[in-house]
C-alpha cells in the first residue's frame, strides 16, 4: 500500500482551509451519500461516483444535484481535479481501485474523518451508538428536538421520506449515527472514533460484525477511548453486560441508565396497534408518556430521547408533546404497499435480537394478521453460523418463515456458513411453516403461493433480498 497521501482527522484539520473540491468514491452507500450532502451544505464543491446506483439512495442523490459519475467508465486522472478523495468502506484493500486512488497523488481520507474535521468541531454533538437502533434513535432524536423548537443538525445512515439524510442545522445540536464498523481499508477504527462527541447514547452493546471483530472485547476496545474523553452525558442501556463493563472502567463519567431491567424504565403501561403508553423515571420521579410508536425496542430507543431532553432542561409537558407522533426512516418497519392485497413491510433487521423484536412489534401493530417473514441473511455475520441458535429462536416468533438464501458464503474466517436446513427443521419442529428459495424466480413463486387475505409479508434484509427490491415486485405494490 502507498499511504503517503492518506489524511487522518489531524491531517484534515491542518489542511481545512485549502480543501475546496471533494470527490466521494463509492458515494451510493447510505453513510457516504449522507456525508457528501452534509459537506456540500458546508460549502464544499462535491461530486461522487459509484459502480451501481440503487434506490433508495440513488434516487436521493439524484435529487440533491450532486454530479454523479459511473465508475465503470471513470478516468482516474479526473481525480487530480479535486483537493480530496473520500473513499468508501466498500473499496477493498487489495483491489485495483485502492491502488489507483493511492497512485493518483491526491490526498484521500475516510468519510468519518471528513465529518470529524469539517462538520463536527463547532457543534454540540450527540453520538448515537450501539449494536441496534442507531438509525431509528438518531431520527427520533432529531424529530423530538425539532418539536422542542430547535433546528438541529443530523447525520442518519438511511433514507428519510420527505427530507435529506443529513443536515447542518442552525442550532448547536447535531445528532449523528455513530457506527462501530470500521472506517475504510486504510483506517481500521470504528467510525465514531473520528467524531468529536460531546454526549453519547449507547442503545446496546453485544457481539456483531464478526468479519472485523473477534470478540465483544474488541468492540469495547473501540468504545473505550471515546468514552474516556466524553465530557457530557452517556445515556446507556444497562441490560447489556458489556455496557456495565464500560461503566466500571470509566465510572467517573456522567452515566445515566435505562433499560428493560432498569430501575429507571421505560415501563410499558399499555400498547396497541395505535401506539404505546409508557413511563420513564428521571431523578426521583416517574413521568407518563404517550406515543404512536409501537414495539418494545422502539420504546427503549425513544426513552433515550426523553432522558436527553430532560438533561437539557426540558419539562415533562414539553417532552410529552414532542414524542406523540414520530416517523421512521425508510426500511424500518416501512409499509411499502400491498401485494395482491397483502401488506408488505420492509425492515433492515439482520441480527437475531433485531429480528425477534421487529417480529414482535409487527405482531402488535397488526394483531389480526398472520406474519410471514421473508428473511435474507445478507451480512457476513448473518450468513455465518455464529448466531445459528439465536436465529432459530428469533424466527420462531413468526407464523411462517421463508429464507431468501444468498449464494455468497460468509466471509467470517472463524465460522462456517449458516445451516439453513437446520433452522428450517427447527422451525417445522415448532409447528411453524418454513422453507427456502435460492433465487429470485423461486422466491417470487413462493410469495405468490403464500398470498392470502389474512397474511402480512415482513421482509427482513439489509440488502435487496435476492433482488426482490430491484424487481417488478416493487412495481406491483399498490
Amino acid at each position: 500500500m502507498n499511504l503517503a497521501n492518506k489524511l487522518d482527522l489531524d491531517g484534515l484539520l491542518s489542511k481545512k482551509n485549502t480543501i475546496k473540491k471533494i470527490f466521494f468514491y463509492r458515494i451510493c452507500g447510505t453513510g457516504m451519500g449522507a456525508a457528501a450532502c452534509l459537506l456540500r451544505e458546508c460549502g464544499f464543491n462535491v461530486e461522487g461516483g459509484d459502480l451501481n446506483y440503487f434506490p433508495p439512495m440513488s434516487t436521493y442523490l439524484e435529487n440533491t444535484g450532486i454530479p454523479l459519475h459511473d465508475l465503470k467508465e471513470f478516468n482516474f486522472d479526473k481525480l487530480k481535479d479535486f483537493d480530496l478523495v473520500v473513499v468508501g468502506n466498500v473499496v477493498p484493500r487489495a483491489g485495483e481501485d485502492a491502488r489507483k486512488i493511492e497512485e493518483v497523488g491526491v490526498p484521500f481520507c475516510s468519510f468519518p474523518a471528513a465529518l470529524g474535521a469539517f462538520v463536527l468541531h463547532d457543534k454540540n454533538v450527540v453520538g448515537i451508538a450501539g449494536t441496534h437502533g442507531k438509525t431509528t434513535t438518531t431520527y427520533f432524536m432529531t424529530q423530538v428536538f425539532e418539536a422542542l423548537g430547535y433546528d438541529p443538525g443530523y447525520f442518519i445512515g438511511g433514507v428519510i421520506e420527505g427530507r435529506p439524510s443529513s443536515k447542518l442545522g442552525r442550532s448547536p445540536y447535531l445528532f449523528i449515527e455513530s457506527d462501530e464498523y470500521d472506517s475504510a481499508y486504510f483506517e481500521k477504527i470504528s467510525k465514531f472514533r473520528s467524531y468529536t462527541l460531546n454526549h453519547m447514547i449507547l442503545t446496546s452493546l453485544e457481539f456483531d460484525h464478526a468479519d472485523i471483530f473477534d470478540s465483544i472485547e474488541d468492540i469495547k476496545d473501540e468504545f473505550a477511548p471515546v468514552v474516556k474523553d466524553l465530557k457530557g452525558a452517556i445515556i446507556a442501556n444497562s441490560d447489556y453486560p458489556a455496557v456495565e463493563d464500560l461503566k466500571n472502567s470509566f465510572n467517573d463519567r456522567h452515566w445515566l441508565f435505562y433499560g428493560k431491567n432498569s430501575d429507571f424504565g421505560p415501563r410499558i403501561v399499555k400498547e396497541s396497534e395505535n401506539g404505546t403508553e409508557f413511563e420513564v423515571r428521571y431523578g426521583s420521579d416517574w413521568y407518563h408518556f404517550n406515543t404512536n410508536v409501537v414495539g418494545e425496542h422502539n420504546i427503549l430507543n425513544l426513552a433515550t430521547c426523553v432522558i436527553f431532553a430532560f438533561c437539557e432542561g426540558h419539562s415533562s409537558e414539553e417532552i410529552f408533546q414532542a414524542i406523540k407522533d414520530l416517523k421512521f426512516v425508510k426500511r424500518r418497519q416501512e409499509l411499502r404497499g400491498h401485494y395482491k392485497g397483502v401488506p408488505v413491510i420492509d425492515d433492515f433487521a439482520h441480527h437475531p435480537r433485531s429480528v425477534e423484536t421487529t417480529i414482535k412489534a409487527i405482531k402488535t401493530k397488526f394483531p389480526d394478521k398472520i406474519i410471514t417473514v421473508i428473511f435474507e441473511p445478507n451480512s457476513a455475520t448473518a450468513r455465518s453460523n455464529i448466531f445459528q441458535d439465536e436465529f432459530s429462536e428469533a424466527l420462531a416468533h413468526a407464523d411462517r418463515v421463508h429464507f431468501a438464501r444468498p449464494e455468497r458464503d460468509t466471509t467470517v474466517k472463524s465460522a462456517e456458513n449458516l445451516d439453513y436446513e437446520e433452522v428450517v427443521d427447527y422451525l417445522i419442529g415448532k409447528n411453524i411453516k418454513a422453507g427456502m428459495s435460492t433465487n429470485l424466480e423461486d422466491l417470487r413463486a413462493a410469495i405468490d403461493s403464500f398470498v392470502d387475505k389474512d397474511q402480512l409479508f415482513l421482509v427482513l434484509s439489509n440488502g435487496t433480498c435476492l433482488g426482490l427490491w430491484k424487481s417488478s415486485f416493487v412495481d406491483e405494490l399498490k
